[in-house]
């Protein structure tokens, strides 16, 4: 059954709340502390609250046009599902501040079920993580995370927007921190019809394409003393959409609802830092492939975890870094089969760092699961940077990486595979940053080698079932240049990518399905004064979505662009206007599914 919360009470509460005073920033607490050491190593696209507001309609929009990953989506707002460099979504973790929120069903995340507004931070990692963040960062991962900062007084916003296809889409967020304590508050509602036309590709009309959902975040943090912080974090979510369907057939419709909490306790001093942190996950959801009848399939999951991560300086030179981490997974399927099913599994790792010189930067990780049934590797890790002059910079990533199967791999009814071995993975990438000016250009070829990789196959006896199939090859090369420059009252900013994937299945020597050879994607921002205008573009390669390379079937290469005005006025006050595929290209990507033509969006942004 779908669950309601209280917005109305939340919203209220916020705007009792909205009146601010200006203080002096002290500091800004981030819940997923590993993240910021990874950054010495690996490239990590950051993007700010301020670049989510440019692509509203959903996070699978935020990801297309704004990084590397490959979204492969059945339509606007509709399944959605993410691919870094050739690997599946299930070999993409997503990560909710530091914890692994992965479906434990699926084994992967639905990116339009995460919803894009309430975090303050979008991260994109590119490259393996298992050694950190466990099963499924073997492609990359992707980082939603939430800051609380302190000594900032009393602020909240507001945005809302309107769009085409009776799309509207609202936010709003409150904080208040002073020295010792600090508080977030903020909620979010979309709803859209959605119904979008496409004629010149086989007549499509968007049909019972509607979606709705609402998210609501609470944060907080104490500062017990200089060395002691006790921190929380709260997500709730639901969500519903109406899945597209032709003139005559069956409508569907999914509902998902999710509940997040975390606690986390951290001590710093000048030789240890301890982070210690317990959360909670609740999943529910419901499919209904008549939305006239009860559900036909569904599954509620909960997840209880314990992480300890200690970092001991033995010098300014040398580090160790300690993390212990445990948690237990119990679900049960409505009609799938899965009763009452539960995992046990825990972690070891320990990471060595090593900064001999300024110039260098070293670390080699180890870590071993323990997973109640299955078998998992030891995983390693070794990073190296060089800062080989002022404007060049060379670094070295090698890695071992796994994912355990999923709970529908194992337990389907029909079909589930209880001797299935964890897909593993070794990757090696070559990062080389060149800085000059207001230039920044970051080149990284790579390479990754999979084995034991999980498909679902058809049986002899009429149903599918996961087999430990392929070997999969996956190398290509990551590049991204960025420019920025302020000049009196005028700001430019440029950021460009291209991406170049080739990923085979090794066994039948062909290339994997919606894997895109070619992408690049662009953003560039001018601002004077009051105004800002911007421009997002992105191209997207053949990309063939059979195992077999049937060109006939491959969606065709595509090229997209949005553009946007800000103006500020009276200080608090934003109004922006949006175009979106100014071209009216025709592009899928899903097949059969394709996204919207031209289309508008209007917004209000008020700081108070």
């Amino acid at each position: 059954m779908t669950k309601t919360y209280p917005f109305s009470a939340v919203l209220l509460f916020c705007f009792v709340l909205g009146f601010s005073q200006e203080k002096e920033i002290d500091t800004v607490y981030i819940f997923d502390n590993q993240l910021k050491n990874s950054k010495k190593f690996q490239k990590i696209e950051t993007l700010t609250e301020k670049d989510l507001l440019r692509n509203t309609t959903n996070l699978s929009e935020v990801l297309r046009f704004q990084s590397p990953v490959y979204i492969k989506e059945n339509g606007r707002g509709m399944v959605s599902s993410p691919s870094f460099r050739g690997t599946t979504a299930q070999q993409t973790a997503f990560i909710w501040n530091g914890i692994n929120i992965n479906s434990i069903f699926l084994g992967q995340g639905d990116v339009n079920n995460l919803n894009l507004l309430g975090y303050d931070q979008l991260e994109i990692k590119s490259g393996g993580g298992s050694v950190i963040y466990g099963s499924g960062a073997i492609g990359g991962s992707i980082h939603l995370n939430n800051e609380l900062s302190f000594n900032k007084g009393l602020k909240s916003s507001l945005f809302v927007e309107g769009g085409s296809y009776n799309t509207f889409n609202s936010f709003l967020k409150t904080s208040y921190s002073n020295d010792k304590l600090s508080v977030k508050v903020s909620g979010n509602f979309v709803k859209s019809e959605n119904n979008y036309e496409v004629p010149e590709l086989r007549n499509y009309v968007n049909l019972n394409g509607q979606y709705d959902n609402r998210n609501f975040n609470l944060g907080a943090a104490y500062k017990i003393n200089s060395k002691n912080r006790l921190s929380w974090q709260t997500q709730i979510y639901d969500g519903n959409q109406h899945f597209p369907t032709s003139e005559f057939g069956t409508k569907t419709k999914y509902t998902s609802n999710t509940f997040r909490s975390l606690v986390a306790y951290d001590f710093n001093s000048k030789k240890v830092n301890n982070s210690f942190k317990i959360a909670y996950l609740k999943d529910e959801f419901q499919y209904f492939d008549n939305i006239e009848f009860p559900k036909t399939s569904g599954g509620i999951s909960e997840s209880y975890f314990v992480k300890n991560d200690i970092n001991y300086l033995f010098n300014n030179k040398l580090a160790l870094d300690v993390i212990l981490d445990y948690h237990f997974d119990e679900g049960e399927g409505y009609k799938s089969g899965i009763k009452n099913v539960t995992r046990h599994a825990s972690s070891l790792a320990g990471l060595l760092k090593w900064n001999p010189k300024p110039q260098f930067n070293f670390e080699a990780g180890i870590k071993k699961d323990f997973v109640d049934e299955i078998t998992t590797p030891v995983l390693f890790s070794f990073s190296g940077k060089v800062k080989v002059s002022g404007w060049y910079s060379f670094v070295l990533n090698a890695s071992t990486n796994f994912r355990y199967p999923s709970f529908n791999d194992l337990y389907w009814q029909p079909g589930g595979n209880l001797d299935l071995k964890p897909e593993t993975s070794k990757q090696l990438e070559v990062g080389n940053n060149f800085k000059y000016k207001n230039f920044k250009l970051n080149i990284t070829p790579y390479y990754i080698h999979l084995i034991n990789m999980i498909q679902w196959l058809p049986t002899s006896s009429g149903y599918w079932s996961p087999v430990n199939t392929n070997k999969v090859e996956s190398y290509g090369l990551e590049s991204q240049l960025d420019f920025e420059k302020s000049f009196g009252k005028n700001k430019t900013k440029l950021s460009v990518g291209y991406l170049y994937t080739h990923s085979k299945n090794l066994e039948t020597n062909k290339l994997l399905m919606y894997v895109p050879l070619h992408k690049i994607y662009g953003n560039a921002s001018y601002s004077y004064h009051f105004a800002e205008l911007y421009i997002q573009a992105m191209y997207n390669g053949l990309t063939h979505t059979t195992s077999n390379e049937k060109r006939s079937e491959a969606l065709n290469p595509y090229f997209v662009m949005n553009s946007g005005v800000n103006l500020q006025f009276l200080k608090q006050y934003q109004l922006g206007f949006k175009v979106n595929n100014i071209f009216d290209q025709i592009y899928e990507t899903t097949a059969y599914y394709p996204l919207p033509k031209r289309n508008y969006s209007i917004n209000l942004l008020i700081n108070f």
